[in-house]
């Protein structure tokens, strides 16, 4: 295997960095154990007891309500014998954790609260007292708007310095609702893809692909969406949702992607999400009456298409979507897909981002399937022996910095990759705060 310092130039990288397991496990110790990592949203465990479990890295974790009211993240193991704790995705714990195998049990906040014929470890290590013997808790667990984050490492930024203007996405959700809050959909799409968690990150803010991937999508919604104007009918906002996939190529190139430090980066743009119809009118005028008209449009009228927080995280705020990546293997990623309701808000206005949620990530999605393949051939490509390196020359040279941020000159330059790659290369080395 190349050594790191030649795994990554500036406009290309090899091949290994998706298909290497040592590199894999290198990224999980590296990039995934030590940086700030989504776990959930508040409104997820409103309850005492209520949990959810999820995957920092290698690592099985608890995100939990506690008796406070504050949330722990926890690793999700046994002190005694290392069985997991939770073997559900969610649920309501109670009061205390219990050890389906030896009855073990713990306070919410992880300490031991009960060890069965505990007389049985008198002369022992294994004591109350010793803190071996309760749960094992993240480093760090921070929130920002209601998005909660861990980190497993005790050294490193605070969050907000890890977001860093990166955290527009989860304010330009939030902002859209007149209260300024959101609550999660408790319904996740769960994808399995077969591919290296890099493709997904890449694509995101891909301006290129859409119009070649999607075409059969975005051109055929587009030609529905025509036939029912000519009719005298007007069709259905998710026929846009799904037409701009089939925008032209001059279009995509037209926005901007905004790269910033630690690999985080926005695709700008519009969707034009603003139909003149009553329903829309009542929520602007719902956010008139809590902002005020200036503050309420320069909200609503963002040009925010998508933001990616490096390494794992896509948000498309303007939808209130969020899209996160847990690894398993080089070649396998699962990705969650959630959605969120704006606080203060019709139903209509909660139906219409909710259709795009479904249209493009459910299991019968029309758009994912289309990236899941290319994912897919991508990962079979790498693994052949039919090139060594992976080209990202695309505007290369071309881009703006200023500040430790890269402006894109064109929509389709690649400088979102080259970016990304900038901050994987520091994390592997170390040299990333």
């Amino acid at each position: 295997m190349l050594s790191l310092e030649k795994l990554v130039e500036a406009d290309r990288v090899h091949k290994s960095v998706y298909t290497d397991q040592a590199i894999f496990d290198r990224e999980m110790a590296s990039i995934w154990e030590k940086a700030w990592v989504y776990c959930g949203h508040e409104s997820q465990l409103r309850k005492t007891g209520d949990y959810a479990t999820v995957q920092i890295g290698r690592q099985p974790m608890i995100m939990v309500r506690t008796a406070d009211g504050t949330i722990r993240v926890l690793y999700n193991r046994c002190p005694h014998r290392g069985v997991q704790l939770c073997g559900s995705t969610r649920g309501n714990t109670g009061s205390t954790f219990v050890c389906s195998y030896h009855a073990w049990t713990f306070h919410l906040d992880g300490r031991v609260k009960g060890i069965p014929l505990s007389h049985g470890y008198d002369g022992t290590r294994m004591t109350p007292d010793n803190p071996d013997c309760s749960m094992k808790a993240a480093a760090r667990v921070d929130s920002y708007r209601g998005f909660v984050f861990a980190s497993l490492s005790a050294a490193g930024p605070a969050l907000l310095e890890f977001l860093g203007d990166a955290r527009i996405a989860f304010d330009d959700m939030c902002d859209r609702s007149p209260v300024g809050e959101v609550e999660i959909v408790p319904v996740c799409h769960r994808v399995m893809q077969h591919s290296n968690w890099k493709f997904f990150m890449e694509n995101q803010l891909d301006a290129l692909h859409p119009s070649v991937t999607h075409q059969s999508t975005g051109i055929a919604a587009g030609r529905v969406a025509r036939k029912l104007q000519e009719q005298g009918r007007e069709p259905p906002l998710y026929y846009h949702y799904l037409s701009t996939f089939a925008s032209s190529f001059d279009q995509w190139d037209s926005v901007q992607t905004v790269n910033f430090p630690r690999g985080h980066g926005i695709l700008k743009g519009y969707m034009g999400l603003r139909p003149d119809d009553p329903d829309t009118r009542e929520y602007v005028a719902a956010m008139y009456r809590a902002y005020g008209e200036q503050t309420a449009e320069r909200y609503l009228g963002r040009s925010i298409h998508h933001v990616l927080i490096y390494p794992y995280l896509s948000v498309q705020s303007p939808l209130q979507q969020l899209r996160v990546l847990r690894p398993v293997a080089p070649n396998r990623t699962l990705s969650e897909i959630w959605h969120f309701r704006l606080k203060g808000v019709s139903q209509a206005i909660y139906r219409r981002a909710l259709w795009y949620f479904n249209l493009v990530n459910s299991p019968a999605t029309m758009i994912n399937a289309d990236d899941l393949e290319n994912w897919t051939k991508g990962q079979w490509g790498l693994e052949s022996d039919g090139g060594e390196w992976v080209s990202f020359h695309r505007n290369y040279g071309g881009d703006t910095f200023e500040n430790g941020t890269t402006y894109s000159n064109k929509g389709t330059s690649e400088a979102v990759m080259r970016s990304q790659f900038a901050a994987w290369r520091q994390y592997m080395s170390g040299t990333i705060p």
